[in-house]
C-alpha cells in the first residue's frame, strides 16, 4: 500500500501556516490576560465608621456606614465583608455581609453595615448603663474584605480600632 493511498489527510502549507498563527497568538493573549490580571499595588483600607445608631428594640442593632478608602487607579467591586466587632476588647457582634458594591478607583466610597449585637456577651447593664450615660467604648473591627479586580479574587485584611460616644 502507497502512502499516497492512506486514508490519512494531507497538510497543505496553508493549513499549517494558519494553525501556527493561532497557536501564537493564542500564547500572545494568555500572556496578556495574565500580565492583566495582577493585584493592586496598595490594599483598600477602612478610613472610618460613621453614623453610628444603636437600635434598643429585643434584638439590638448596631447601623453604620462605613468608609473605604481604593488607593489604587484600577476599579474594583466589594463583594464580602466578614470582620468581627470587639467592644472593649469583647466580642459584641459579627458582620458576615454579601455585597456587588462599585468601588470607585483613587477614592472613598460607603458601605451601608448593619449588624445584630450580642449584649449577654458584654454585659447587659454594664451595656444598658454606659449607652444610656453616653461612655465611651473601644470599637475594634478585625476580619478581612473579599474584592474583585478585573474577575481576579483577592482578599484584604481589616484591622481597625476607633473609640466611640454611642447614645440611644
Amino acid at each position: 500500500m502507497s502512502i499516497l493511498t492512506s486514508n490519512q489527510p494531507i497538510m497543505n502549507a496553508r493549513s499549517y501556516k494558519k494553525i501556527t498563527l493561532q497557536r501564537i497568538l493564542g500564547v500572545f493573549a494568555i500572556i496578556f490576560l495574565l500580565a492583566s490580571c495582577e493585584k493592586p499595588d496598595q490594599d483598600i483600607e477602612l478610613r472610618r465608621i460613621k453614623d453610628v445608631v444603636v437600635d434598643a428594640s429585643s434584638d439590638p442593632m448596631l447601623k453604620a456606614n462605613a468608609v473605604f478608602f481604593n488607593p489604587n487607579k484600577v476599579r474594583g467591586r466589594l463583594k464580602r465583608i466578614n470582620v468581627e466587632i470587639f467592644i472593649n476588647g469583647k466580642r459584641a457582634a459579627h458582620v458576615d455581609q454579601k455585597l456587588k458594591t462599585h468601588i470607585p478607583s483613587q477614592s472613598e466610597f460607603t458601605v451601608p453595615l448593619e449588624v445584630k449585637l450580642a449584649i449577654k456577651e458584654l454585659g447587659f447593664m454594664d451595656t444598658v448603663l454606659g449607652l444610656i450615660g453616653g461612655k465611651k467604648f473601644e470599637v475594634h473591627y478585625k476580619g478581612s474584605l473579599r474584592l474583585s479586580y478585573h474577575g481576579v479574587p483577592i482578599k484584604v485584611p481589616v484591622d481597625y480600632k476607633d473609640d466611640v460616644r454611642i447614645r440611644f
